[in-house]
């Protein structure tokens, strides 16, 4: 898988598992989609949903998924699958596949994610996904899952976590910003305190969640994975 994410979280696991995999609840904290519904399937295709994301006021871009879960395995752990596609000629992303693993842990559930996808518009697609598009992807995922840490562990909603993002980020702003009347002299330690400072622990933060798999190659998705439906 191209991207790879983890967290630790302290939570109960039933927990864990229902704000993830229940639609309405997903949406609310996973900085990827604006909106995440679910749609009718026959029995034994998996969970098929509709997913938008909003990239500008007036322009989302949305597709279709589906998801399967395994809640009980005899090892302990829980695990997901979904594959996703977008038809819309706008969306670099063309389709792709993904995995969230539960591993319950003495410290906590190591909540885990691994997916790739497919990219459209060609070697200008390839490179746009190389440069802008992947590393936003995977921050944006580091980010949402310290948002659902945070969710977990200390009951701040994901509406609270980020407007404390927000207050910070202006307040790091201001900080510069404050500075430049004083001269360069004081811009420049102005600017590095702003970009290293820690964020606050009530802050949702990339840095908080490991973006390599801890030993030297990847885990295998799970079987689960390649027995889903494309969507």
């Amino acid at each position: 898988m191209g991207l790879y994410i983890e967290a630790l979280i302290r939570t109960d696991p039933e927990l864990l598992w229902e704000r993830t995999q229940e639609p309405a609840l997903h949406q609310r904290w996973d900085l990827r989609f604006t909106e995440i519904s679910p749609l009718p399937g026959g029995p034994g295709e998996g969970q098929r949903f509709r997913y938008a994301t909003r990239v500008l006021p007036f322009v989302t871009v949305a597709g279709t998924g589906t998801n399967a879960g395994e809640r009980h395995r005899a090892d302990g752990e829980r695990v997901s699958a979904l594959r996703f596609a977008s038809p819309q000629r706008l969306s670099l992303l063309a389709e792709g596949s993904g995995y969230w693993r539960y591993v319950p842990t003495p410290d906590g559930v190591r909540f885990l994610t691994g997916y790739d996808y497919r990219t459209r518009w060609g070697r200008f697609g390839v490179l746009a996904d190389r440069l802008v598009f992947r590393p936003l992807m995977g921050w944006a995922t580091a980010w949402s899952f310290d948002r659902l840490r945070l969710w977990c562990e200390r009951g701040i909603t994901p509406a609270r976590s980020l407007a404390y993002a927000l207050s910070e980020a202006l307040a790091r702003v201001a900080l510069v910003m404050a500075a430049l009347p004083i001269g360069p002299a004081a811009v420049l330690p102005a600017a590095l305190a702003a970009l290293l400072l820690p964020p606050l622990p009530v802050t949702p933060a990339a840095r908080r969640c490991l973006r390599r798999p801890p030993g030297r190659t990847a885990a295998a998705p799970p079987s689960l994975l390649t027995r889903l439906e494309r969507p």
